[in-house]
């Protein structure tokens, strides 16, 4: 009887010693797809902070809803009133700016809009609406199908011969 509980105890200790010891993580099957973006607070995507047009694209693919077309619609009017404009993802938002020049605007995905930031936007003119704790900054706060597109393009051009802002 002796035996049968030495037995059972060895059994046991194996496997707690077992359950400590850190698993291999099993490989997820390829689908050949990219994994969708998390969307964080807000519906905001998740994208890892990157230069250039291809992650500001995976960005605007990856917001949700209508505030895709936004995203696309502010991306062209940045593009086509810049041409060579330089882009980024930094802290889940695309910012857009003159290579070694600084940033002048960048936008964020809330729950019922899309938030431009103007860095200098306090120079433009017309003021854009929305007011910052920061003294140069001004926000544009866009809802669904409310896109002034000849007054975002005037700010545009306006904030890209400021300085930009060194991020």
């Amino acid at each position: 009887m002796a035996d049968h509980t030495s037995e059972k105890s060895a059994k046991a200790a194996a496997e707690r010693v077992a359950a400590t010891k850190p698993r291999k993580a099993t490989p997820k099957p390829q689908s050949g797809k990219a994994a969708k973006p998390t969307l964080l607070a807000g519906g905001n995507p998740q994208i890892a902070k990157a230069e250039g047009d291809a992650p500001v694209q995976a960005y605007i693919a990856a917001m949700p809803g209508w505030k895709s077309d936004i995203g696309r619609r502010l991306d062209a009017i940045i593009a086509r009133t810049m041409p060579g404009v330089h882009k980024a993802v930094k802290w889940n938002s695309p910012f857009y700016g003159i290579k070694g020049q600084g940033w002048f605007l960048s936008f964020h995905v809330f729950t019922r809009y899309v938030k431009v930031t103007f860095f200098r936007g306090t120079s433009l003119r017309p003021l854009p609406p929305g007011e910052s704790k920061h003294k140069e900054v001004r926000y544009l706060d866009i809802y669904e199908d409310q896109l002034d597109e000849a007054q975002f393009a005037a700010w545009v051009k306006q904030a890209s011969q400021l300085p930009g802002e060194r991020l």
